[in-house]
């Protein structure tokens, strides 16, 4: 990334809003390369939250004995920058101080998600071994909150807690591959992983389709990919014909080919997090794979962006909040839930974040606050958006192996 004082000014405008709104502010593995886990380690030092040191076996409880009502506090361990924060303190999140103000319950908020693996491995001898990890409520991918679920790693949420949640979470988040029935978890934000070009840059030429990316001469050299093995394999598993939801390790391998041929022809420029924006601004980037939530921020000053959903569809997912086994204080965790499932707060947080909202009810109250952000189909997805999103498939621990073990030889890791 070039200094800040050089970059152009769309992306300076968007640098600043992507460095302080939203998880889109900083790539989990760039963050990890230069220095996120230790700034993370220092983080839980200062909470007074011990590191995970211990080993055992794979098991834990649903449930352990709750001290809400005696102690009301709560720890919330979330991605960085993925709150709401007021405009005149970067330490004041004004929905976490609603929270606190109507129930009485004192939230220490810890932003030390800094990528689902390294969380998890932080976490997982403490699970293991039938121990509370310090933490009341994580924020974690869905396909990380699967794994959690199958361990028997999280609580079982009590919906008469969270009445707010129960009516309001959108239909079509109700129903997951990785916790059926939404039982031990719910939704903070969904995600959403498409294809984003600069006009200026390829000539006019729309960018539609990952076979463009991977094949067109006139993008050689100027294509970038994520680094997030789910989404960059997702789309290209789409693009393939194949279904992100079920498909083969005969399609993976496939997928993987493709890119590989482009990477051998050099029509990759680079993997990257969220750093690709720069590059798209200048052109350096003539198209790319990209989170939604980058490019609503960067297309605010930038006209020559813009965003296409494939044909073959794009790769929808989920942030979502569950009680790790063993926690303190699942009913002051169900209660923030519910906070947050309230349409106006809901709709304060999306205006933040900039990542789909999955609250009934919120698009409404959006309209109050920006009419711009409540018809953005990024944040508050139409019905065509709606129909091209597709999930990825929940892995067994033998397929996240192979898999992440053979994309990261792809890019490199």
């Amino acid at each position: 990334m070039e200094p800040y004082d050089a970059m152009p000014p769309a992306v300076r405008a968007a640098w600043r809003r992507s460095m302080s709104r939203g998880r889109s502010a900083m790539s989990r593995r760039a963050l990890l390369r230069t220095g996120g886990l230790a700034a993370g380690g220092a983080a839980l030092a200062a909470c007074g939250i011990p590191p995970a040191a211990s080993t055992g076996d794979e098991g834990g409880s649903h449930r352990s004995k709750d001290h809400s009502a005696k102690e009301r506090e709560l720890t919330f361990s979330n991605w960085p920058l993925y709150v709401d924060v007021a405009d005149d303190d970067e330490d004041d999140r004004p929905s976490l101080r609603a929270f606190e103000r109507d129930s009485g319950v004192k939230v220490k908020y810890i932003e030390d998600v800094n990528d689902n693996n390294e969380f998890y491995s932080k976490i997982k001898p403490q699970l293991a071994a039938g121990q509370d990890t310090g933490r009341d409520l994580v924020c974690l991918t869905d396909w990380m909150a699967g794994r959690l679920i199958r361990h028997g790693w999280a609580q079982r949420l009590d919906p008469a807690h969270m009445p707010h949640a129960v009516t309001n979470l959108e239909d079509r988040f109700r129903t997951a591959a990785h916790d059926p029935g939404r039982q031990f978890s719910y939704p903070w934000a969904g995600t959403a992983a498409v294809i984003a070009y600069n006009r200026k840059a390829t000539g006019g030429k729309e960018v539609t389709s990952v076979t463009q990316l991977l094949e067109d001469p006139a993008l050689k050299g100027r294509v970038s990919l994520l680094t997030e093995m789910h989404d960059t394999m997702g789309l290209t598993l789409l693009d393939s014909g194949a279904d992100s939801a079920s498909f083969t390790d005969d399609d993976y391998d496939k997928a993987v080919s493709r890119i590989q041929k482009a990477v051998d022809r050099n029509q990759i420029r680079s993997f990257t997090g969220n750093d690709y924006v720069d590059g798209l601004s200048k052109g350096d980037i003539a198209a790319c794979m990209a989170w939604a939530g980058d490019i609503v921020q960067l297309s605010i000053d930038d006209p020559d962006v813009e965003y296409v959903l494939p044909d073959s569809g794009y790769l929808f997912g989920t942030d979502d909040l569950l009680v790790p086994a063993r926690a303190r204080h699942r009913a002051n965790a169900e209660a923030l839930i519910d906070h947050y499932y309230q349409p106006r707060t809901a709709a304060e947080l999306a205006a933040w974040v900039n990542y789909i909202c999955p609250v009934t009810g919120a698009k409404a109250e959006m309209e109050r606050i920006d009419k711009d952000v409540a018809a953005n189909p990024l944040i508050f997805p139409d019905a065509e958006m709606i129909a091209k999103g597709h999930p990825f498939r929940q892995l067994t621990e033998r397929e996240e192996e192979r898999y992440e073990g053979r994309f990261a030889d792809l890019i490199g890791a």
